[in-house]
This record gives C-alpha cells, structure tokens and sequence, in this order.
C-alpha cells in the first residue's frame, strides 16, 4: 500500500519541486539585483535592506547575525555578491520545501495538500484596500517579506525549528524528553535566534505560557516541563550577545514603550490595516466560533463527537483540542502585544524592527488557520469553506502581484 501511495504522489512530488525550483530562480534574480544596488544611491530599483546588510560586513565589520558571518565568507571567495544571491534563493525555495513538511506533519492527509499549501502561504499577503493603507507592503503587516534577508534566514531556521517542536512536543507530557530531542531543540532555536532574535521573542513567552497551564490544567510533571522550558537557555545567552551588539553604550540606539506608532508609520487607517493583515486568520477564527457554538447549542462536544467514532486528529475544525493552533494563537498575541507597544530609539527608530517577531508569528497563525480551512472542506462545511477560501484566494493574488512587481525591479514601498 505504502509503495501504491509513493507512486501516486510522484507526479505531485515532480510539479512540486519544478515550481519550487521555478520560485528560487525568480528569487535569485531578485535578490542579486538587490545585492548589487548602491547603498546610499537615489534609484529605487530593486531597493532592500541587502546591500546595507553586505556593507556592514564587508565595509564596516560589523557582526550581529549568522547570515553577516556566511556573507563574509560568500562574498570573499565569489569576489562579489552572487553567492549571496544563490544563498538566499535557496533559503526561499527551502523554506517552502519545509513549511510542505510541517503542513504533512500537522494536517497528516494527502500529500498534494501540503504542497498546495506550502506554496500559497509563501506567497500569501494581507488584504490589500487602498483606502486604508496605500502601501501594498508597508502599510500592512506580512508574514512574507522579499527585502530583509535577515527575516528570510531566520523564518526557514524558525519553520524547521517548528517542525521538531510538533513533533516532539505531542508526547512530552507522557514521558520526559530525551536528551537527543532536547538537544535537537535547543540548537535549532539557537540557531534560529544567531541569525535574528525575533522568533525567540514570540516563541519564548508563548512556550513559557503553554508550559504554565500543562502544570496547573494539565497536571503535567514539573521536570518534564522544565526540561521542555530550558531549550530556550542556549538562545537566551545567545540573544544577551545580540542585545549588546545592538543596544550597546556605542550606539545610540534603545527602545520605548509608544502605543500603535509602528503601525502608524505608513498606513491611512492603522486600525484597519491590522485586521486586513490577518484577514484570513480572522474569518477562520471566527467561522470556528461559531462552529463551536453550534456545537454547544446541539449539545455536541468534542468528546461525545469523538466516541460517535471520530478520531481526535481528524477532528480539524475542533480548535479546543488543537493544541498547535492555540499555541499559534499565542504567539501571534505576543508578537502583536510587542509590536504594538515597542519601538527602537535613535537611527532605527523608523525601521519597524519590532514587527519581525509578528510577522513570523503570522506566518505560523497563517499556517495553522489554512489547516483549519481545510478542515472545513474535509468535513464539507461548504459556506466556511468558501468564504475563508474567496479571503484566502485574494491574499495569494495580492502576494502575487507584489512578488511579481518585486522581480521586475519596483521597491517594497510600492503604491497600489
């Protein structure tokens, strides 16, 4: 049987790995042409944070970042920048090979479905209206982002990272985590963390979270918890080090508390503009209110659903008992609690740097909610489906239209 499957998905598996390799082409030339911008130069061609990334390191020397050290290195025996470019293309392209494994692993159905899904949610934008932010990117918070290479590094370390946690994180409540997983963790974070702190920022208060209602609700044991709590600790030693890079007496940079004045920055209605950013997490979230109520009203729980003959992990559009979209919930409150609420001082402190923690938190809430609208189409709940699948649909356009008009040379500060 396993064979018959293998041979059924090959055709799926060949157009899969064609278009990746078709998107990581596209990507290299994009980001090649952005590597060889000028870094104080008037065109906005091709404009990203690349070429000052490069500078840093091979004009100024300065590291804070995994990705400053493999430039060095890529740009000393290239003589220029283009395997840098190569780099980059392949992280693009591998991050959509990855989120494919995560979506199979949490979704656990035909393999076409994670594919689809893995490609759609690289390219997936918020809802653009031009009436509340003219900005298609910038006005808006994104989980993709083609212009920071730093974010693109980080997001694929963050996926595969992701990828582990689910899969070890199931049966940590039963029996205490071996060395070999806890070691697996801890790297992976700490990597993720060197090549740029945000992930840790929103997965470190969500963990800490999680880990506190296993032990009061949950009655988990308290050393399998802490041992789960501590692969954070090799990337918190790793993100002090960042910290004094960043916000050292050198620099003249630090942060402050300022209500909503990141999101202010470059939208007509920033209120707005933060709904139409999870547009599609928001629909889904609130068809599975309401699927939860009908519920409750039938008197249909979970449980009496379960001994009717579902089995738990079939039950998709049951968001009480998934734990990994409640874990992606929290982590998108987080990073939205930090976005809103921080901002850098001094030279960066029109640079947003504390959306990135959002906007990788977005990236998994995307994720997680496109697993919940497939529940919906599994369990052939027809008028969900087609709404959360019409908003869904406009966001892919709306990310294809941006990446398009990013290849051909227009900045991310693209109008309309």
């Amino acid at each position: 049987m396993k064979k018959q499957i293998a041979i059924n998905e090959l055709p799926i598996r060949i157009v899969f790995y064609i278009l990746c390799a078709l998107y990581g082409g596209l990507c290299l030339y994009l980001f090649y042409n952005q590597s060889i911008q000028q870094v104080y130069g008037d065109s906005l061609l091709f404009e990203s944070d690349l070429p000052y990334h490069i500078s840093m390191v091979v004009d100024d020397g300065w590291y804070y970042s995994l990705t400053a050290f493999v430039y060095a290195f890529l740009y000393k025996i290239a003589g220029g920048t283009v395997l840098i470019a190569v780099f980059l293309a392949f992280v693009a392209a591998g991050t959509v090979i990855a989120t494919q494994k995560l979506l199979e692993l949490i979704v656990s159905d035909r393999y076409g479905i994670s594919c689809a899904g893995a490609l759609a949610l690289n390219f997936v934008m918020p809802f653009f209206v031009k009436w509340a932010g003219m900005y298609r990117y910038v006005s808006y918070q994104s989980p993709n982002v083609w212009h920071n290479s730093t974010y693109i590094v980080m997001r694929l370390c963050a996926v595969i990272f992701m990828y582990f946690y689910v899969k070890y994180e199931k049966d940590y409540a039963e029996k205490t985590i071996s060395f070999k997983r806890w070691l697996i963790l801890a790297l992976l974070l700490a990597l993720t963390t060197f090549v740029k702190p945000s992930f840790l920022t929103v997965f470190a208060p969500a963990l800490a979270l999680k880990l506190l209602w296993d032990l009061i609700k949950n009655k988990v044991k308290f050393l399998r918890a802490f041992l789960m709590g501590i692969t954070v600790v090799p990337s918190m030693l790793v993100i002090l080090w960042q910290n004094s890079v960043l916000f050292g007496e050198d620099t003249d940079s630090g942060y402050k508390i300022s209500f909503m004045e990141t999101f202010s920055f470059h939208a007509d209605h920033p209120k707005v503009t933060v709904v139409l950013s999870v547009a599609f997490p928001v629909v889904v979230f609130v068809c599975l209110a309401v699927e939860t109520l009908i519920r409750l009203a039938g008197n249909k729980t979970p449980k009496q659903e379960e001994n009717k003959g579902y089995k738990k992990e079939k039950m998709l559009t049951s968001p009480l008992r998934d734990k990994t979209y409640i874990f992606s919930l929290v982590m998108a409150a987080v990073g939205f609690a930090e976005a809103i609420l921080l901002i850098e001082t001094g030279h960066r402190s029109k640079d947003g740097n504390f959306l990135w923690g959002y906007s990788v938190a977005l990236f998994f809430l995307y994720l997680t909610s496109f697993k919940k609208w497939y529940g919906f189409i599994k369990e052939r709940k027809w008028i969900p489906a087609a709404v959360c699948g019409a908003v869904f649909a406009y966001q892919i356009v709306c990310g294809a239209i941006f990446f398009t008009r990013l290849v051909s040379g227009e900045t991310y500060f693209m109008i309309g």
